[in-house]
């Protein structure tokens, strides 16, 4: 990698320095190095990643290695029964890519089968709200294409961890205990997740010697042992222990999916997100309704601020819940959706003054998650989230491997005629999504998971840095607001936005659960920025999360003394 000494290297842009060091609103420093950097939400997860970096791994090398590692540290929030989806950016030849790895309903499992079982809604937990996972596929299919390193090695941190345990993270601790309950009809889960009868401490030793035989099969024999083979086997066996419908053809027929990104533009800046069955175009149309409107001088979270934020975030979420879903199965209308003229005519509806409860779809022309970004000493970023769905997925751990499928499939609507409706290998509506922006020189992976929590985090997150010129890690510190789960005006919002715009949005009619200054319904955040004119990489960890941004090792001169020593004849 070449780094230009110029007076340009030393005049950051505005999205790398902010406020004074000695005078700013955030916590945390932006990491920098001219090397890699790993972002992720377990500080020993990005160390294994920047370790990747170190040996000279790419980028998809270190994705995957701090992605398995966290299969370790957080198995609640994501593993191998789960779904993942990237953005990666060659810095190269400037290209973006995007990859759907999320997993499809069994051929069985629909409409009508779940009807006849009395089931009237989607359920949430159990066999029948678990869908095909599609993590280890999607992690073969960005190896074989950007992966420098033999596959094996990238599991070596992963299994060291899970055969010799880790140290549960503070806030891990709180989801394992708050999820713990729904063990109660899973025998292997409990075994497995509750050792001695309970919730590991915090700071205590979870080990987990299943999931570290399954890293080694799929390290020595690849997504064949999962897909086809010893793990598919056991996958099948836990599927009929409980009634499910999945079958090897199930398993075996499944493929990832290359998928080109969607975006818009917002101010100078182009926002990136991937296409349906996610709900990436819902922060791409909440940023086009509230491009619409100036950015309050008042401030982020000035009320006026806050106000516009909330209502483009309902008009939007009312639009991606009436027309989003598998494109595969229904015409979805993306290009609709994301007009600036259609934008334009839903910003309309906000009165700026009073809050709208009640918001409908528009009429149209004609939980939990992980998530980690890696930018490499080349300049390639992968922007890579990666979730079980609830806490601990389906509640159902696969007998003798360690992990617990999914519940993605509660996602599914039981309505024959809404694009989500269930049917057999159709992928459900999905809420994990991998961020990108750009502009100029400066390049951004980024993603902030919770469920429906991320379009609205991805937007907040793109105007805190377009609107008013913060770094990422200032970017992802700001005070947020997320959905409540009574909807309408009821809105979670952190104390930090001060007293005094809760009171005013109060006044307009805003119902609000105001958290702790910094809470885990915000989601929690990783970015990292390629400047490609300094060379220079940023990395920037959520402090709502118990991770950190590591950078890779550079390759330090070896010792004189050793060095004359090996000249010696």
């Amino acid at each position: 990698m070449k780094i230009r000494s110029s007076l340009v290297s030393l005049l950051p842009l505005l999205t790398v320095v902010s406020l004074p060091a000695q005078d700013r609103s955030y916590g945390r420093s932006v990491v920098s190095s001219p090397y890699g950097i790993v972002a992720s939400s377990w500080v020993q997860a990005s160390q294994a990643g920047a370790q990747m970096l170190d040996k000279g791994g790419s980028a998809i090398d270190a994705a995957i290695a701090a992605n398995a590692v966290l299969n370790t540290s957080e198995p609640m929030m994501n593993g191998m029964g789960g779904d993942l989806f990237a953005i990666y950016w060659d810095a190269k030849t400037g290209k973006l890519y995007g990859l759907n790895a999320s997993g499809w309903a069994p051929q069985a499992l629909t409409i009508e089968h779940l009807r006849a079982k009395g089931m009237a809604t989607m359920p949430f937990k159990g066999i029948d709200s678990v869908t095909v996972p599609g993590m280890v596929d999607g992690w073969t299919k960005l190896h074989a294409r950007w992966g420098k390193l033999p596959w094996r090695e990238l599991f070596e941190p992963a299994i060291f961890y899970a055969d010799h345990g880790v140290t549960v993270p503070e806030m891990i601790h709180d989801y394992w205990a708050a999820s713990a309950s729904q063990f109660s009809d899973n025998a292997e889960s409990r075994r497995v997740f509750l050792p001695e009868g309970q919730v590991p401490a915090a700071g205590a030793i979870f080990m987990n010697p299943d999931l570290a035989n399954t890293l080694r099969i799929i390290a020595d024999r690849g997504e064949d042992a999962f897909y086809k083979g010893p793990i598919a086997q056991a996958i099948l066996k836990t599927s009929a222990e409980n009634g499910g419908t999945m079958t090897a053809d199930d398993l075996a027929q499944y493929s990832a999916e290359w998928v080109e990104p969607i975006s818009t533009t917002y101010r100078d800046w182009t926002i990136y997100e991937l296409p349906p069955n996610g709900d990436g175009m819902a922060a791409l149309e909440m940023l086009n309704i509230m491009e619409q409107f100036p950015a309050d001088p008042a401030g982020p979270h000035s009320p006026g601020e806050l106000h516009t934020r909330i209502e483009a975030m309902k008009l939007a979420y009312a639009d991606v819940k009436a027309y989003d879903g598998d494109p595969r199965f229904s015409k979805i209308p993306v290009p609709q959706l994301l007009a600036k003229s259609y934008a334009a005519q839903r910003a309309k509806l906000i009165d700026p003054a009073h809050a709208n409860c009640s918001v409908a779809p528009g009429a149209l022309p004609g939980s939990d998650t992980t998530y980690l970004s890696v930018v490499d000493h080349d300049g390639n970023i992968v922007s890579f989230i990666q979730s079980n769905y609830a806490e601990f997925g389906s509640g159902i751990t696969v007998d003798g491997m360690g992990f617990v499928l999914q519940d993605r499939g509660g996602m599914f609507k039981l309505d024959p005629q809404s694009p989500n409706a269930l049917a057999g290998r159709k992928r459900p509506l999905h809420t994990i999504i991998p961020g990108f922006m750009q502009r100029g020189d400066e390049h951004i992976g980024f993603g902030i998971m919770g469920g429906w929590n991320q379009p609205l985090a991805h937007a907040q997150f793109v105007s805190n840095i377009a609107d008013y010129h913060m770094n990422i890690q200032a970017a992802l510190e700001e005070p947020r607001f997320t959905v409540n789960a009574k909807l309408g005006c009821h809105i979670v919002i952190e104390s930090r936005v001060g007293q005094a715009s809760i009171d005013q949005l109060t006044k307009m009619g805003h119902q609000l659960e105001v958290r702790k200054e910094y809470t885990t319904a915000m989601g929690r955040g990783q970015a990292v920025l390629h400047n490609s004119e300094t060379g220079i990489n940023y990395g920037a960890s959520d402090p709502r999360a118990d991770g950190a941004a590591i950078p890779e090792t550079p390759k330090f001169p070896e010792p004189a003394a050793e060095r004359v020593a090996k000249s010696r004849p």
